[in-house]
């Protein structure tokens, strides 16, 4: 059995633990960094008791479902997104039109397809359907960017208290993506969030003003931010931007 950085095994999740399904961040593996539990099922219960504990799913097909805390994190608050000379001027030609949760299955259908040099997805039709269940349940959400009646863009998340947590995203044309995440930015500033998770820090996030955070103090972060609610909930009602 595989031990975590703290030195104790790899937790196995328990399909009848649901309450008290994962152990505290610090039992994540170094190598591969931030592994921490393996198995259990995508229940909206069990994905929500793992995102109010900084932990998601992500997993290949046929793999078992594996559970990440990844040290360090990849977040941004809202308001503070990092906006390029270029997309700036493709905002202010404003060549997209942005709503949000119009098209919730697409986006994610989207987002699981392939695409240039991505032969595979781990968005596996059980992690599509869990993520509809969310939606269902308003926790999960989308943005979509939109040229005419054409869906060229878009990202999809899970929100809770004064945290989105970032999923997928997707682009079919210039910027589309970078669109929705400049406008989901906003939006959120305005609805009183305080914190944007992208989980795996990466170059292309970087470009957009997302930072490493380490574990810890993530934490912490996720614990004042979920304590607390929004100061609006509209998502479908409020107008695109």
């Amino acid at each position: 059995m595989s031990s975590s950085g703290s030195g104790e095994p790899l937790y196995w999740v328990g399909a009848r633990r649901l309450a008290h399904a994962f152990p505290p961040l610090e039992h994540a593996l170094d190598d591969p960094n931030g592994l921490i539990a393996i198995g259990g099922d995508l229940s909206p219960s069990r994905l929500l008791d793992a995102y109010a504990r900084g932990i998601f799913p992500w997993f290949n097909a046929g793999q078992p479902i594996l559970w990440w805390s990844p040290d360090p994190r990849a977040v941004t608050t809202p308001g503070a997104a990092r906006i390029s000379r270029s997309l700036a001027k493709r905002l202010r030609r404003a060549t997209y039109r942005i709503s949000f949760d119009a098209a919730f299955a697409a986006v994610i259908a989207a987002c699981a397809a392939p695409g240039p040099g991505r032969v595979g997805t781990w968005i596996t039709p059980a992690m599509h359907d869990a993520y509809c269940a969310l939606h269902a349940r308003g926790y999960a959400h989308s943005v979509e960017c939109w040229h005419g009646r054409e869906l060229v863009g878009g990202l999809y998340g899970v929100a809770l208290g004064q945290v989105f947590f970032g999923e997928s995203m997707f682009s079919r044309a210039p910027d589309a993506s970078k669109v929705a995440f400049v406008n989901l930015h906003a939006w959120l500033l305005t609805w009183g969030y305080t914190l944007i998770d992208c989980q795996l820090p990466t170059a292309h996030l970087a470009t957009l003003g997302v930072q490493p955070l380490a574990r810890a103090a993530f934490e912490q972060r996720l614990r004042a931010a979920l304590d607390a609610s929004p100061a609006a909930i509209a998502w479908r009602q409020e107008p695109a931007r």
